[in-house]
Order: C-alpha cells, then structure tokens, then sequence
C-alpha cells in the first residue's frame, strides 16, 4: 500500500512512514479534504470508511514526568505544583517542539485490500487550533470531531454541529489537554435547599500512588518461616539453635 500511495503522488502528502506493518501518512492541513477524497476514490486505495478521529496534544512530549524526588507521582497531585521538570496548573509547562502542539490522527480501513491507514495532521495556530472537517468524505466524522473538539479544544472548520459530546454544557477547559489538571478544576452536585446542580470548586484531596512495597511486617508468613526471620534478626541460624 506504500508503493501505491508514492505512485499514486498525491498531493498534501508530506509524508508516508511504515513502522510494525502499519501505514501512517502525514498530511498538510491545507490539503487534507483533498488528500481523503482521493484515498477513499482511488481504486488503488479505497478506504472507504473513517474508523476513529483522534485528537493529540504534543505539550511536554519527550519529557520525563517521574522524576518527582518524592514529590508524588503524576500532575495529579496537586495544581500549580511542580512536578519532576514540568508544572501544571497556574504555570503550563514549556512546549519546546518545531512541530505545532496540537494534531489530529483519523484511522482509516479499507475493506477492498484489507489495509488500514492512519492520516495525521498538525494544526497550525497552538492558541487557537484549527484543522479541516471531514464530514464531506466520511459521514462518521461527525461525533468523532466533536469529540475531539470537547476533549482537546481543536476546531474543525466546515462542521456543521460543533458542540460539546461528553463534559456539560456549562463546562470550562478541554479535559484531555496536558495542561488541564486530573483533578479537575470544579466539582458540581445537587443543593436540596436551592433544588438545583451547583458548581463548586474541586474537594478532591491530592494523593500520592506510591506502588506497594512487600515488606517483613506486611506479609503473611508461617510460624517456622517467623522464627527463621527472628533468628536471622537475632544474628542466629537455625543450625546454631539446634547445636545449643
């Protein structure tokens, strides 16, 4: 499918990489209605259905977020904490790429040649992310942009309902973005005095997931394997219990 696509040259591709047997293309945002279209018409191709669209933030990409020092583990623990070199909350990390921050994958099958493809495109505006909609090629991008639209706050231009799909209607942020706290920055439940949802700020208490570390005290262990421990503890053997 890779031979085809580089006979085919089609334009908008920038460029077409294989890894593990799976074909992914990178497509110039201006292009990308065009590059699809051509995917799905194309006999040599015919992908003819749009699996998945997938939103991507790029934001800290490369940096290591384990490096805590006994801090904690994840930007969970607090907001405008640091956490090992990055800062999430009132500071957003630095994002250091010559790539733009934000890009979008749609996963695409071809039921003709038993091939799937994975088109991605990068937006060009990191404040203010924009990419073309695909709902003129493939009708199942409809939600999928939405989605993408709630979660990681890129718009797609030429949808013809972009609203939110999964957070409230009221909802402030876009959840999936790195630099939105896991917290969460509000919290909402029923008041029975006022008989209505209100919002309030986040009462989630930070906490640390430390993996459990098996230890002496905290096991299970049988009677003879107890003296055994004792005895080591004690700086005996069972041998030099035996012979006294």
């Amino acid at each position: 499918m890779r031979d085809v696509i580089n006979a085919a040259a089609i334009a908008g591709v920038l460029k077409v990489d294989v890894d593990n047997d799976e074909l992914s293309l990178e497509v110039e945002a201006d292009k990308l209605v065009e590059v699809a279209t051509a995917l799905r018409d194309n006999a040599a191709t015919t992908f003819e259905q749009l699996i998945d669209v997938c939103g991507i933030d790029y934001l800290a990409y490369g940096q290591d977020e384990w490096e805590t020092g006994g801090s904690g583990f994840s930007r969970g623990v607090s907001g405008g904490t640091s956490v090992g070199r990055m800062s999430f909350g009132d500071e957003s990390p630095a994002f250091e790429s010559d790539k733009p921050r934000f890009a979008v994958a749609y996963q695409l099958l071809s039921i003709k040649h038993n091939a799937r493809a994975r088109l991605k495109v990068y937006a060009k505006d990191d404040e203010f992310p924009v990419v073309p909609s695909l709902t003129s090629v493939w009708s199942s991008a409809e939600w999928a942009e939405r989605e993408a639209f709630d979660l990681f706050g890129i718009h797609f231009d030429g949808h013809t309902d972009l609203r939110r799909l999964l957070t409230d209607y009221g909802f402030v942020g876009h959840p999936f973005r790195k630099d939105f706290p896991l917290v969460g920055n509000v919290e909402m439940r029923y008041d029975p005095k006022r008989k209505r949802v209100i919002y309030e700020p986040v009462t989630i208490e930070p906490r640390v997931l430390v993996p459990r570390v098996i230890r002496k005290t905290t096991r299970r262990v049988s009677a003879e394997d107890s003296a055994d421990q004792d005895s080591v503890a004690d700086g005996t053997t069972s041998g030099d219990q035996q012979d006294a």
